[in-house]
Formats: structure tokens, C-alpha cells, sequence
């Protein structure tokens, strides 16, 4: 019992917290952003291992770091016009379309990949994000460490969370998004042109998928392997109905997914020998599938959701 206590009681599980917790939150916000337009976006876990090769193989060819993230956040983007053009416009199964980018984003991501590292046994490697210790803040007690000595794109994803979640309940923006969402025909009576929200939704949100699988390998790890993202993509998607699509929300649930996954690894090390380690593996999943019965019973759905939208048909 007093291992449990030391676990939770160190420094070092919270700042692995917002570690792990970091390209779920990118990812989380991504998909979010996506559904609350009305268009579910399964390619997320083919654009987070997209991300991830591009933004390392930027680096590695000599761009900076943030301009890596950049660039996985363009080709995101990228995947999302693909998508929105499949869905969108022509008005295809979303699930079939997301489904299709997450095949071809993961495919292609391997391909090229070793198109450059061919033959290399251990991929080569890059510098990746150092941790910024926060003046005045990075030197207190327990908080400091934990909290203020993180890599620059986790500071971006915590703020990206708070400025989402003003911009879709505070701004005429956010409006037209969630009109958008639950009646395209009512946002277009208003103004708003849904056609052209959903493609901005999916565009801007697959570009925050895309810098959430850059996080991996320009902070989290130094160099890119083709299963990394290791069903990040999913977890997104199951956070964002957890969240209630909102993105207070969704930043919570990845912190608790990822408090969960952290607590895991330390428990396999204290419990050594004692339970199988696959029961520690299991156990975050578990949790958040739980929480997830919990709160989905509670979550509107955006009522457009999955619904193309045609003009003048009802």
C-alpha cells in the first residue's frame, strides 16, 4: 500500500502524466473538432503515424523542430481535405472514408519511410523537443517538476484546449460549427455556408491529428517506427464521447486515460514478478472503457452527425 502511495506521491508520474497525455489531447481536440462539424473522422490513426514520419523525416533532412510540427500538421490537413472532399462533397460513408485514409495514411507513412531508412536496423535518430523549465515555477515544490518543466508542444496542446474551448461556446465562429453539427439546414438559413464549415472542421482538425502523432517523434522519442501511434488514434475517438464533444472535457479524459497508463507502467515495475504483466497493460483500457460506459449515457450527440448534407434536401 505504501508503494501506491509513493507512485502518486512523486513528481515524476505527473510529468509523465502530460507527457503521455499530450498527443491525446492533439488528437482528441482534432477528432472533436471534427464531429462537432458533423463528420466523424476515422483517418486519425492513419494521420497521426502520417504525422509522425513527416515530422521526423523533416527534421532529419534539417528543418527545425517546430517547423517538422509545421509540416505534419500541413500533411493532417491535407488527409482531412481528402476526407472532407470523400464525405463532404460527394457525400460518401464516413466511416468507410476514415477508415480508407487511416489504410492509405499508415501504408504510405511505411513506404516512405523506407524509401529512406531501407535497410536500417535501429531508424536513425534526431534531437528532438527539450523540456522548458517555466521561470519562477519550475523550481517549486512537487509542482514544478511535474508541471512546469514540460517540452514546448505540450505547453501548445493545453493551450489549444483552453482557446478551443472558448472559440466553439464564446465566438460566432464556434456557432456556426455547432449549427453546423446539429442542422446544417438551419446554419445555412442563418448564413453560414455548411459546406464550406465542414471542410474548414475536418481541414483544421485532421492538422491537429497530424501534430499530435509529430509529438511522438519530435518530443516523446527521437526517431519514427511504423507502429508507434499503437492505437492512440482509437483512444481519440473514444475520448471525444467521453468528453461530451467538449473540449474541457476532452482535455480531462486524456489526462485521466494517460494518468492511467503511467500509473500502469510504474505499478509493473513495484509489483515485479508478482502479477502478470499483461494485467497492467489491460488495466488502462479497462478503466477508460469503464468511465466511457459511464459518461456516454450522459452525451448528446451533435444531432448531424454522420449525416451528409445536400442543399435544399431535408
Amino acid at each position: 500500500m505504501m508503494q501506491l502511495f509513493d507512485i502518486i506521491g512523486s513528481a515524476g508520474l505527473w510529468a509523465a502524466i502530460l507527457r503521455i497525455a499530450t498527443p491525446l489531447i492533439f488528437g482528441t481536440l482534432g477528432a472533436l473538432l471534427c464531429e462537432r462539424a458533423g463528420v466523424l473522422n476515422l483517418g486519425i490513426e492513419g494521420i497521426m503515424t502520417f504525422g509522425a514520419m513527416i515530422g521526423w523525416l523533416s527534421v532529419y533532412h534539417g528543418a527545425d523542430l517546430w517547423t517538422g510540427l509545421l509540416i505534419a500538421g500541413i500533411a493532417g490537413g491535407v488527409f482531412g481535405l481528402l476526407h472532407a472532399s470523400l464525405t463532404v462533397t460527394l457525400g460518401l460513408s464516413q466511416h468507410v472514408s476514415g477508415l480508407g485514409v487511416t489504410l492509405f495514411a499508415s501504408s504510405f507513412s511505411y513506404y516512405v519511410f523506407r524509401l529512406i531508412v531501407p535497410l536500417a536496423n535501429t531508424p536513425p535518430t534526431i534531437v528532438p523537443f527539450q523540456p522548458i523549465a517555466i521561470p519562477g515555477l519550475s523550481t517549486l515544490p512537487f509542482i514544478g517538476p511535474a508541471f512546469f518543466t514540460q517540452t514546448a508542444p505540450t505547453y501548445l496542446a493545453i493551450t489549444i484546449a483552453l482557446l478551443m474551448a472558448y472559440i466553439i461556446f464564446r465566438t460566432p465562429v464556434g456557432l456556426a460549427i455547432c449549427m453546423t453539427g446539429e442542422n446544417p439546414h438551419a446554419a445555412e438559413a442563418q448564413g453560414v455556408n455548411p459546406m464550406k464549415v465542414r471542410y474548414g472542421a475536418v481541414i483544421a482538425g485532421s492538422a491537429l491529428m497530424g501534430m499530435g502523432g509529430a509529438f511522438l517523434t519530435l518530443s516523446a522519442f527521437n526517431s519514427f517506427f511504423p507502429t508507434m501511434v499503437q492505437g492512440r488514434g482509437w483512444i481519440c475517438i473514444a475520448l471525444v464521447v467521453f468528453a461530451s464533444w467538449r473540449p474541457g472535457r476532452a482535455l480531462f479524459g486524456a489526462l485521466l486515460f494517460a494518468f492511467f497508463d503511467a500509473f500502469q507502467l510504474r505499478l509493473q515495475t513495484a509489483l515485479s514478478g508478482l502479477v502478470p504483466y499483461q494485467l497492467f497493460l489491460m488495466t488502462p483500457y479497462i478503466l477508460s472503457i469503464a468511465a466511457l460506459a459511464v459518461m456516454a449515457r450522459r452525451a448528446r450527440v451533435p444531432q448531424a452527425l454522420m449525416q451528409p448534407y445536400r442543399r435544399g434536401e431535408r
